[in-house]
């Protein structure tokens, strides 16, 4: 089967069942893409394919399957990797979006806990790019797009994640100098505290994104899509002089300090696509 899919790019996305993992995986498939998508929930990658390929056109060959793999663990990497060439014969693109963190004071974080949280997601970035470089890329090139987080201005309550995210984003500028001899790219989107997803939903209380909103120059929230076209414009041709460089998703939220300057209330920074489900699913409920 092997000759049916070389003609379609290859893209392996962790985390690819959910959230803004499941946007990336959507897009790309719309794009033409060949999609791996990867997670230790076997269940929720089943549920994703089934639901993504019933938004396949009929008539086009089936491009997307799962592998289910924790990234923290060598083997299960390896044979992600070994599958998505045993299928699909090489691999153009890979996506690091998996992760997972808890809310905790620093002072109360336990070793386990920190340990569990590095591992997810510093050692697991560092493992998947390791061995996306061993079996294809380091000598057939590609691109590498790896998930950071809004860290700037540190990241209290996660600081285990705001310490292995910070380290991908320099793990990315290495990469992209040691391996920019082999045809590879290596660069990094930092989504906003603002991405609104039923995902983020579930693991945080409601009621922080509407407190995030005031302190955002955009003034409302952002949606998955909006993180995809970022990750595949980076995947893309069009971003062939760009790597080792970051690309925040943020609506402004790093940059804005109402100390000088406070941007009124609007509604002129729109998404592409609407996102008043995002809106309605945030409002503030009645306590009657």
């Amino acid at each position: 089967c092997l000759e049916e899919y070389r003609e379609f790019s290859v893209a392996v996305v962790t985390g690819g069942a959910t959230g803004i993992g499941h946007a990336v995986t959507q897009e790309l498939l719309y794009l033409g893409c060949n999609v791996v998508i990867a997670s230790r929930k076997e269940e929720q990658l089943k549920q994703a394919v089934t639901e993504l390929k019933g938004e396949i056109e009929e008539t086009s060959p089936p491009r997307l399957m799962h592998v289910p793999c924790n990234i923290r663990q060598e083997l299960q990497v390896k044979h992600l990797f070994e599958e998505t060439l045993k299928q699909y014969g090489k691999l153009d693109y890979l996506v690091n979006n998996g992760g997972g963190q808890f809310l905790c004071q620093a002072a109360d974080i336990s070793k386990k806990g920190w340990n569990a949280v590095i591992e997810t997601n510093l050692t697991g970035i560092f493992l998947m790019c390791q061995e996306a470089h061993k079996q294809w890329m380091g000598e057939h090139g590609g691109v590498i797009v790896n998930m950071l987080m809004d860290m700037d201005r540190g990241v209290p309550m996660m600081a285990h994640s705001g310490a292995a995210r910070a380290g991908v984003e320099n793990l990315t500028k290495s990469f992209a100098v040691e391996w920019a001899h082999h045809g590879i790219r290596v660069n990094a989107v930092a989504p906003g505290n603002s991405i609104y997803s039923e995902t983020a939903a579930k693991n945080y209380p409601i009621d922080v994104f509407e407190r995030v909103k005031p302190h955002l120059p955009a003034k409302r929230l952002g949606t998955p899509e909006e993180v995809s076209a970022a990750v595949c414009f980076l995947l893309s041709p069009a971003a062939s002089y760009i790597t080792g460089e970051t690309v925040h998703v943020d609506g402004g939220g790093r940059l804005y300090s109402p100390l000088f300057w406070t941007v009124p209330d609007h509604k002129m920074l729109q998404p592409f696509h609407s996102n008043q489900g995002v809106e309605e699913a945030t409002k503030p409920k009645s306590k009657l």
